[in-house]
């Protein structure tokens, strides 16, 4: 069989050229299942709510079946004011889809950049770049998002771009140490040598072949991370307000009548929450064994 060598840690390692899916183990490929489920039930209700293909208004209040238990009409039942609670659970990924992605995008791309610069050229560009990135890793991100809460009242898009912004640091650190490790390689020395632009080496070589992993991890961990912080302002009441409908103010709304009986107003917003969290920590972890190498052989 006709084989590729490929870089694996601190040596040049000989592999057969056989898919990757099946090069991976039973947990890597059912954490990563799972996740790729997660990321398409998001999706999916993302779409479904952006072309308006709900089985009933999310905000339409019908008091003659308010609190009604799970049946055939309504899967996850009503809530106390008769509104669908599948209905406002897909239209409550809408809360966090898009403003993610503008916080993903943020933290990857000027991370990326800063990464790249810093772990390259070293000296006293990476001096200047890791001092700001220390000074903006030095306060935590819960002070920043509520100080920003407490002095402007912003928008959830705000709140979003702050969580990029503070997930800058993680991103370049992990970039920088890749670079600064693959400086020392002979593939690096021989690309110099052949006097390939420096632009190529960075984004080819270097990004490309060799970091594409660590962005595509940090993108899954990123949106875990959103949804996290954006059921959590929400549930506190600082996030998306009422009626527009969050799974974070779902579960705060719901929780009053949970010890009545009626369980199923906060625990179905929760559930999503929880399946989704964990389906891109999983699908993260996954694609980390896989991508990077680090499951056992």
């Amino acid at each position: 069989m006709r084989t590729k060598y490929i870089q694996r840690g601190a040596e040049v390692s000989e592999f057969s050229q056989i898919p990757i899916w099946r090069r991976a183990n039973k947990k890597d490929l059912i954490q990563i299942g799972f996740g790729l489920f997660v990321v398409l039930f998001v999706l999916s209700s993302y779409i479904t709510a952006v072309l308006h293909l709900l089985p009933y208004d999310p905000l339409g209040i019908n008091l003659k079946e308010m609190m009604q238990s799970p049946d055939y009409k309504h899967i996850l039942g009503t809530d106390f004011m008769g509104r669908d609670i599948l209905s406002r659970i897909i239209v409550g990924s809408q809360a966090y889809f898009m403003p993610g992605l503008l916080s993903i995008i943020i933290a990857l791309f000027f991370g990326t950049m800063a990464g790249l610069v810093s772990g390259y050229n070293g000296g006293r560009t990476d001096s200047i770049i890791s001092y700001i990135l220390d000074l903006i890793d030095s306060i935590p991100k819960m002070v920043i998002i509520l100080l920003a809460i407490a002095f402007f009242r912003p928008g959830i898009y705000f709140i979003m771009l702050i969580v990029g912004i503070t997930n800058i640091p993680t991103v370049a650190s992990l970039i920088k140490s890749k670079v600064i490790f693959l400086k020392k390689r002979s593939f690096i020395e021989a690309a110099k040598a052949l006097g390939l632009k420096t632009r190529d080496i960075i984004f080819k070589h270097i990004l490309w072949y060799n970091c594409k992993a660590i962005v595509i991890i940090q993108a899954t961990l990123g949106m875990a991370e959103v949804i996290l912080i954006e059921t959590s302002l929400s549930y506190l009441g600082f996030g998306v307000q009422e009626p527009a409908p969050s799974w974070g103010n779902m579960v705060a709304a719901g929780k009053d009548y949970f010890f009545r009986g009626d369980f199923f107003l906060s625990t179905a917003p929760a559930a999503a929450i929880l399946i989704s969290i964990l389906g891109f920590y999983l699908l993260g972890d996954g694609l980390n064994n896989l991508l990077e190498w680090r499951r056992k052989r």
